[in-house]
């Protein structure tokens, strides 16, 4: 699976023939686009001659919906491209390689010609390249990328989609409150969404539907249909998705069309406003919407829905507030539940705000005393901090169905799984934890178990509406002068604002940035003399170190140090407590719970 790493790396170094040219925000519209076109070739390259064969000895006036589906039959696929050219075969006519380009895309059927020319608009970008000199040797490059299914499977190349979408995301600073969901995550909330259902997925011909109302470029739809695969070969599992981003709507329904699949069960557009799977209803859900996003855009439209319909709506619960929509998505979730017996399961990635925002009374406390007094709620489990890609905040499954069995009726489940991680040897962004397959394993089976132990607390749902109690946990870090932590220093406001002058211009200016500079400069060389692989478990003891280092060194504000020595830090459960100047344990506010 590290081989989709080696594909990433090709990709982006392709990019940087765009630099000059492209501002870095601006490589996801060439690079996205020509990974899936890409993709799309490998996939059709065996069938190409016999699609051609196939289309030119259907007689011209044959029903338009039969040359459909006959050319797909000899496609082996559920979309074909009728032009003579392949990726390759382009290049031979250098002259004429935008428009044969851009004929090339619209040779293909709707639905696989309609992720270029309306969602990621290639068509513009063809002519920038072409106009730049760029557009042969872009193409040239990604001619030379192996993406045949024999050489990436489904499960890699969806890697691979998910890592340049975060990439071009981070270059355009646009992940605020976007969190693309490591597989790792995913496969666990597999696990807990069928944990219950074990043994009627595996009877012969089972077929189950899924859905995602912000399904980004798919990955836990396809996780889930290759668990369910896995579980049993005869299962059919239907997977819908509605995503409002173009470019991650392009790469999902891209992803389905390659395997098969009836890609318009995905949806573009916003789930709450123009919810394209109006009145349809689902037996499982899975989903990680974006955390605090606001939705004051779409206000409007939801006080209308909520104060109009009430509970025959979507929002009748409560409305949260305005600063984050989470909580929308769990209601229009719950509202697609089945409610003819079979009942819907539910599992969704929240951070901490729709678990503790909101005193009695306020939009979320109802939107929650509404779930758990319909007895919904069934388990909410507390995974480890810096698993996502760009944030390192502490994250929360919610497990809701309307149908719990015996035992766990009146109950909710608090699981507690932030110590099941391994660190990662190499970071991904702010993913520097990930949990393992016999951790996940065994998080599952302590919420399967429904047993009260070390992790595990189970409570009626009554105990919810009485008390609210703060849990404050020790914070504990270790210490050491790794590069990797000098280098977090080093972007810190505090560190950076050494070398900012206080005066207003002149030579005075200009000695005292210099200056600051020299001290900048000292103290990084300080920090890197030192053992970088040595860890320290206590933090006076490290204070200690610091401040024999420093000692004779020019006096640093007292903020700074402490700035310092957080930025040398990590959590680590098997350190010393860390504690204030009266000697009693500090507290870790990112691990404070009520």
């Amino acid at each position: 699976m590290g081989n989709f790493q080696d594909k990433v790396g090709f990709i982006k170094s392709v990019a940087e023939l765009l630099r000059g040219d492209y501002k870095e925000s601006e490589y996801g519209k060439v690079v996205l686009p020509l990974t899936v076109l890409r993709r799309l070739d490998c996939v059709l390259e065996p069938t190409k001659a016999k699609v051609l064969a196939k289309a030119n000895a259907l007689p011209a006036n044959a029903d338009e919906a039969m040359k459909d589906l006959m050319i797909c039959q000899a496609a082996g696929q559920q979309f074909y491209n009728l032009s003579k050219y392949t990726f390759t075969s382009l290049l031979a006519e250098p002259n004429d390689l935008a428009a044969n380009l851009n004929h090339y895309i619209n040779s293909f059927s709707l639905s696989a010609r309609e992720i270029f020319t309306e969602k990621f608009r290639f068509g513009d970008q063809i002519n920038r390249l072409d106009e730049a000199n760029l557009l042969y040797l872009v193409i040239k490059r990604f001619t030379t990328i192996d993406l045949l299914p024999t050489a990436v499977d489904n499960i890699e190349m969806g890697y691979v989609f998910e890592e340049l979408i975060r990439w071009t995301s981070e270059l355009s600073n646009e992940t605020a409150g976007h969190h693309f969901t490591p597989r790792e995550v995913i496969r666990f909330m597999v696990d807990v969404l069928f944990i219950e259902d074990d043994d009627a997925l595996r009877k012969k011909g089972v077929i189950r539907t899924l859905y995602d109302p912000a399904c980004g470029t798919g990955g836990m739809l396809s996780v889930a249909e290759n668990y369910l695969r896995e579980l049993n070969k005869s299962a059919i599992l239907k997977t819908f998705g509605q995503e409002l981003n173009a470019e991650s709507y392009a790469v999902c329904k891209g992803d389905m069309l390659i395997k098969g699949e009836d890609a318009s069960n995905i949806k573009f557009g916003n789930s709450f406003t123009h919810d394209g799977l109006r009145g349809e209803r689902f037996d499982y859900f899975l989903s990680n919407p974006p955390f605090g996003v606001e939705w004051k855009k779409i206000q409007p439209f939801i006080d209308d829905e909520h104060q109009k319909l009430g509970l025959g709506g979507r929002f009748g619960a409560g409305l949260p507030r305005i600063s984050d929509g989470s909580f929308l998505f769990l209601q229009h979730m719950i509202a697609k539940f089945k409610t003819d017996g079979t009942g819907s399961r539910l599992a969704i990635v929240f951070n901490g705000s729709p678990l503790f925002t909101g005193s009695a009374g306020s939009g979320e406390s109802e939107i929650r005393r509404w779930i758990i007094e319909n007895d919904w709620l069934e388990a909410i489990i507390a995974l480890p901090d810096q698993l996502f890609y760009n944030t390192g905040i502490s994250t929360y499954v919610w497990v809701v169905t309307n149908r719990k069995n015996r035992r766990r009726k009146g109950k909710v489940q608090l699981v507690n799984a932030v110590g099941f991680f391994r660190k990662m040897r190499k970071s991904l962004g702010n993913k520097r934890n990930e949990i393992s397959p016999d951790q996940i394993a065994e998080i599952s089976r302590t919420y399967g178990d429904f047993q009260e132990g070390p992790h595990c607390k189970i409570f009626d749902n009554a105990d919810f509406g009485y008390w609210r109690i703060t849990v404050e946990r020790p914070l504990r870090l270790n210490f050491s002068f790794a590069s990797e932590r000098i280098e977090r220093l080093k972007e810190t406001s505090a560190f950076q604002n050494i070398a900012v002058s206080k005066k207003k211009a002149g030579k005075e200016q200009d000695a005292e940035i210099a200056t600051g500079r020299r001290i900048q400069k000292d103290i990084l060389v300080l920090l890197s003399d030192m053992d970088g692989r040595r860890t320290y478990r206590n933090r006076d003891e490290f204070r200690k170190v610091v401040d024999k280092l420093f000692k004779g060194f020019v006096k640093m504000p007292t903020t700074f140090t402490k700035v310092m020595i957080d930025a040398l830090s990590e959590r680590d459960e098997t350190a010393d407590l860390c504690k204030d100047a009266k000697g009693n344990p500090e507290p870790d506010a990112d691990l404070r719970d009520n």
